[in-house]
């Protein structure tokens, strides 16, 4: 006991000595509410007409929608939304400019509506009622297209007959009336039209991955014109100004491997380069097209920092310019424009400048500061973003970014590692509130673009296939150990923290490395790969092969035993490092039950775990307060354990807030499904029917069953296909079996659970095929 008391408090005074150290010259605290909580202003867009510019700004505490003319004071400005709740980021003006549109959904479940408001209607006390003009229920809205042929339109995809596949319609902004397009029954992804707003093709993902281009020829009918195989990109991306032929974003052939811009002509097949890097280091990231002239203006590439490349020489004396006139350490973005292209809202940004948003006019060369992002935030305590490479296990060079607090030399600092979600995605060069926030408390902070992230190329990209927790853990590892032998991280103070794919990588972190870190936060984080495989959202359908070829497949034997190896709840008892697991409660992606899952374990295990979980959030955080709650606890956490500074307490609200999100791991429970071993209590044999719920939508279905002893088997029959049913045991009043049915030249396999009630009424839920849960409800037929 003596021994144990004596290793505490040395232990404890080891991280009093180097707290003091790091922290004698480090910039003053910053209040973690200035770069977490809502921005005084931002995301300003000018009307098409030009005498507006919106902006989004709390209102009651909840970003809304703000219109003020041109030359108004920020002061005058009306409020054009009322959200209490959600805040609002980001929205978009009509062609016409007499109205405003945003999305919304509910608490983060992602089911998204479009709203419209006329912000004529607002005046001094007076707010417009925004409109709800797709109205679906427990349904996806995904905008497609603004035409401009037709000002108060807009195309629409909705899944409201099948989740998995979206309709296209034509939505009335004035009125909300909805016209079908085009009925969903080819597995299409996305719908392209041309510079006159004509639908001219689509985008499909076949059972095997390929993505298809689909082009609408003068018969009007689809034919595949274009394709790449699983493991390549081709996106189709505008019209060429002769609506004849259409840029790519791709890097097909088994010869390419950075994504460059091709212009192909659908009628006679031939394709031409644009461009590709002129460097040949990365990927083709972004390109800006006028709306005036259907020219391009310029093409963008994220290698360590942006590139951009001008097609217009006049757009590029304006860029010039600007980076005259803020600096040449910024980088220019051009955010919005008046239809006719002469005033623009400009943003100019770096590591250490969230961002200058300026008005300007090209013709008269003027430039007019408008605000600075996160005004209050003292750009001089910030720290810069460095680019650094170094060699994974297998020699890979794996591209990274470290940001060093200000003001202490770079030796033995604590270290946390910040590996981004996605995984398909990557970190880029530019100011980053997590970095900057860790910076601040006195952290080294590295954000490693792993193997498997996008923008390097295809075979960099291609290298992290079926990768989870082995080779993209070792990019991850590796980054660590560098800069533990480079001197600047104590290997004894190192932190991890992530979100979505990064929380995974959190997990893998302390699971299949735990002596490496002293310290883990895991936001929204799988646990098990084939729980999460298993209930994807349905309109992720398309892309479940691309999935199973990039992660595993769990319908293989060998998939799913790989599958299971990768996934931290297998392997939970090797986890020794006090772990902070962050949830919202309403995940469309990654459900809760992943938090619950590691939680549980290690509660039964008697190892230090506390968990946080949102009823009002979904995938990641939206509303400022628990954002702020959640890095309240996260920063104290990491300071208890690593050594580094915090904030003490916050606002009421906040502080309020992250008492109510914060659970008591011995109330965590996870449902146990029946044991399926006692004696049949009950006989379904007959004819049952069925009622299916999907996200609020209902199928007919008729069921008949024939029972024998504790088996059963079967047959289903609905508007959608027919199948029939296998394996069945019942247990008790509970049942079990595997429904394989066929619905729209499709294939699918479900597992059947339920039970009978006390008035013999059947309830109960089918899964699989990458769908989440789809309850039911059925009575027998009487003879």
């Amino acid at each position: 006991m003596v021994k144990k008391f004596a290793t505490i408090l040395l232990f404890s005074l080891f991280l009093t000595f180097f707290k003091a150290e790091a922290t004698a010259q480090l910039p003053p605290l910053i209040d973690r509410e200035i770069f977490f909580g809502n921005p005084e202003i931002a995301s300003a867009q000018i009307s098409p007409d030009g005498k507006y510019i919106s902006f989004i700004k709390p209102y009651k505490d909840v970003r809304n929608i703000w219109v003020k003319g041109i030359n108004e004071p920020f002061e005058k400005a009306r409020v054009v939304t009322a959200e209490t709740k959600r805040p609002i980021t980001n929205y978009f003006w009509s062609r016409d400019g007499k109205y405003i549109l945003f999305v919304r959904d509910n608490d983060g479940d992602e089911n998204f509506n479009v709203y419209a408001v006329n912000p004529a209607e607002a005046s001094e006390g007076k707010i417009p009622v925004a409109r709800n003009i797709t109205e679906a229920q427990k349904a996806r809205a995904i905008i497609y297209n603004l035409p401009e042929t037709e000002p108060d339109a807009i195309y629409v995809g909705l899944n409201l007959r099948d989740p998995a596949w979206h309709d296209l319609y034509k939505v009335k902004i004035s009125t909300g009336e909805k016209t079908l397009i085009y009925e969903n029954k080819d597995r299409i992804t996305g719908y392209f039209f041309d510079n006159k707003d004509k639908l001219r093709g689509a985008t499909r993902i076949d059972e095997k991955g390929t993505t298809e281009f689909l082009y609408i020829g003068t018969d009007g009918k689809m034919r595949k014109v274009y394709s790449c195989n699983v493991f390549e990109t081709c996106n189709p991306i505008a019209f060429h100004k002769d609506d004849k032929r259409i840029y790519f974003q791709t890097n097909k052939g088994d010869n390419v491997d950075l994504i460059g811009l091709v212009l192909f002509d659908p009628e006679t097949g031939k394709e031409e380069v644009v461009e590709r890097d002129p460097l040949g280091k990365v990927d083709l990231s972004g390109i800006l097209i006028s709306e005036k002239t259907k020219e391009i203006i310029s093409t963008t590439y994220l290698d360590d920092k942006p590139r951009v490349y001008f097609k217009d020489k006049n757009y590029e004396n304006d860029y010039k310019f600007l980076k005259k006139n803020f600096g040449e350490d910024k980088e220019i973005s051009f955010v919005s424009s008046t239809k006719d292209e002469n005033i623009w809202i400009v943003n100019a940004f770096s590591d250490t400048e969230p961002g200058i948003t300026a008005l300007f006019d090209r013709q008269k060369k003027s430039v007019t500061t408008l605000y600075k992002i996160r005004e209050r935030l003292p750009r001089e305590a910030l720290a810069p973003m460095k680019v650094i490479r170094y060699k994974s296990s297998d020699g890979l060079e794996i591209p990274a970014y470290l940001t060093l607090p200000k003001g202490v030399e770079p030796k033995r600092l604590p270290l946390v590692v910040v590996p981004h979600g996605g995984p398909w995605s990557r970190d880029v060069w530019g100011y980053n509130s997590i970095a900057q926030f860790l910076a601040n408390r006195g952290y080294a902070v590295l954000q490693p673009n792993f193997r498997g992230s996008t923008g390097y190329g295809k075979k960099f990209l291609n290298a992290g296939n079926k990768q989870w927790g082995d080779l993209m853990q070792d990019d991850i590892t590796w980054g660590v150990k560098y800069l533990i032998e480079q001197g600047i991280a104590d290997a004894k103070r190192v932190g991890i923290m992530g979100g979505s794919y990064g929380g995974y990588a959190t997990l893998a972190g302390v699971t299949f490395t735990p002596d490496l870190y002293a310290a883990a936060v895991a936001i929204v984080a799988p646990s098990n790969l084939i729980t999460l495989l298993e209930s994807i959202p349905p309109y992720w359908e398309a892309v479940r092969t691309i999935f199973h070829e990039r992660m595993g497949d769990p319908s293989t034997p060998e998939g799913k035993a790989q599958l299971i190896r990768q996934s931290p709840l297998t392997h939970v008892e090797k986890i020794k490092t006090p772990l902070l697991i962050v949830h919202g409660a309403n995940d469309p992606r990654v459900k809760k039950r992943e938090a619950d899952q590691i939680v549980v374990a290690l509660r039964d295990r008697g190892y230090p775990v506390e968990y946080i979980l949102a009823p009002d959030e979904g995938h990641g955080f939206l509303r400022p307060v628990n954002n702020m709650a959640m890095f309240a606890r996260a920063e104290e956490f990491l300071a208890k354990y690593l050594g580094g500074r915090y904030q003490q307490g916050g606002s009421p609200e906040v502080m309020q807030r992250l008492k109510e999100i914060t659970v008591d791991v011995k109330t965590v429970a996870i449902e146990k499904k029946p044991d399926m071993n006692e004696a049949p209590a009950v006989n379904i044999s007959g004819k049952w029917n069925m009622e299916l719920n999907a996200g609020g939508q209902t199928l007919g279905v008729v069921v008949e069953i024939t029972q024998t002893g504790a088996t059963f088997n079967g047959k289903m029959t609905s508007a959608l296909g027919s199948g029939v049913i296998e394996n069945g045991k019942v247990s008790g009043k509970s049942f079990s079996a595997v429904l394989k049915t066929e619905m729209q030249g499709q294939s699918f396999e479900f597992r059947m659970e339920g039970s009978i009630d006390e008035k013999g009424k059947m309830t109960g839920t089918f899964e699989g095929a990458g769908l989440p849960p789809v309850s039911f409800t059925a009575t027998k037929e009487t003879p």
